[in-house]
């Protein structure tokens, strides 16, 4: 479902943010002006004609946040578990009947509306990066797409699943991560398949981990010699396999990331995965903001400062209410009233959207989610209301919250 509209800051002039505290990290936030001409961020205190000024006062300015693992077509759906499972592959052949209700009827929605509403799931969760475990489409991942989608990267789904998992690994550019999911259970076939993608001889700096709830000592010293990073989906295991990643795996000198999963096992969106990582760790807020921001950028291999606001660097900012707290508290209750992704505005709260000029609301359109709030985004939400509504009637859900426009 291209789409070319949008709600851009000028583009050939600049942009000046001012009246926030801005988030240099997930501890210092200082009060300052934040220009931005062409998607960048320009260098701090810069102003240069902007004839364009909008005052965010009484709020902070969050970096974009990165969701390192979904799968975006499936988050329409509900969740799907018949129990507590040892591993994916029980999981999957328990839930896995696309003839049979609900799946049969949410497969019937065109992916690519699926697709759709799977990146503004993100969206409305403050995220502007997100991993699609899933082959990159281009005709639907273009500009007008709700978020940001990693382009760059190789993938195979698991070593069950997988069995050409080695070609793929080296057909994978030198430069990108190779994404998959490993140790996803609690039993000895889960435990083993760090060695088992050892053996294969996939594993590296650039291979990075989904889910490893079966990482024991032996599997976790393999993983810090080879400097492999690990994408982390609490809720997602918790639902299906009963528990989540050893403390001592993510206390370890691993780079950790979060990720959401789809709506078929995880708990929502990313704010929702926040929660639960915080209230099923030690993980302190500093390197919980790290997981979603910068931690997240280097384990994906991003290049443009995503992950961050620093000069020059991508302007993808989520702007909150400051209540005081330092950013990495800011994520506690995190509600976004502004999410900027390559200088374009592509959310605003209701509250908010009286401050922009006239120019800058072109392609707006409104959403409610329950528990979230109302917003207008940059997306075609009365299209792909009507389409979904067609296939699963006017009350659906888009990771566990009823869809409204």
């Amino acid at each position: 479902m291209p789409y070319t509209g949008g709600a851009h800051f000028l583009v050939d002039e600049t942009v000046t943010i001012t009246g926030a505290r801005v988030a240099l990290n997930g501890i210092e936030a200082p009060r300052m002006d934040l220009s931005i001409q062409r998607g960048s961020i320009l260098p701090f205190e810069t102003r240069r004609d902007d004839r364009v000024q909008l005052d965010l006062g009484g709020h902070i300015l969050l970096p974009g946040l990165i969701n390192s693992h979904d799968h975006l077509e499936f988050n329409l759906f509900p969740r799907q578990s018949q129990g507590i499972h040892a591993n994916y592959i029980e999981w999957a052949a328990s839930i896995f009947h696309p003839d049979r209700t609900p799946l049969k009827e949410h497969l019937r929605v065109p992916k690519a509306v699926r697709l759709v509403w799977g990146g503004l799931k993100n969206l409305l969760s403050g995220v502007t990066t997100v991993a699609h475990h899933n082959p990159y489409d281009a005709k639907v991942f273009d500009a007008g797409f709700p978020v940001r989608v990693v382009r760059r990267f190789g993938w195979a789904h698991s070593l069950h699943f997988s069995p050409d998992i080695a070609r793929l690994f080296k057909r994978t550019p030198r430069q990108w991560p190779f994404l998959v999911h490993a140790a996803e259970g609690t039993d000895a076939r889960a435990r083993a398949e760090v060695a088992g993608l050892a053996e294969a001889g996939v594993l590296s700096n650039r291979t990075v981990l989904i889910h490893g709830v079966g990482i024991d000592p032996a599997a976790l010293d393999v993983l810090r010699r080879h400097r492999t990073p690990l994408i982390w989906c609490p809720s997602s295991n918790i639902f299906t396999l009963g528990r989540t990643v050893d403390h001592n795996v993510l206390r370890s000198d691993l780079d950790v990331s979060l990720g959401t999963d789809s709506a078929l096992t995880g708990e929502g969106d990313l704010i929702d995965e926040l929660r639960v990582a915080r209230a099923n760790s030690r993980i302190a807020p500093e390197e919980l903001f790290r997981m979603v921001t910068v931690s997240a950028a280097k384990t994906l291999r991003l290049g443009r400062g995503e992950g961050a606001i620093q000069e020059n660097g991508v302007a993808d900012l989520v702007a909150v209410a400051d209540r005081g707290v330092d950013p990495a508290e800011a994520l506690r209750e995190l509600r976004p009233e502004l999410v900027v992704i390559g200088g374009k505005i592509k959310l605003i709260s209701q509250r908010l959207l009286r401050l922009l000029p006239r120019m800058c609301r072109s392609g707006l359109q409104s959403i409610s989610l329950t528990g979230r709030g109302d917003y207008m985004v940059d997306a075609r939400i009365a299209r792909l209301h009507a389409v979904t509504a067609q296939i699963l009637g006017a009350k659906f859900f888009l990771a566990g919250r009823e869809v409204s426009s």
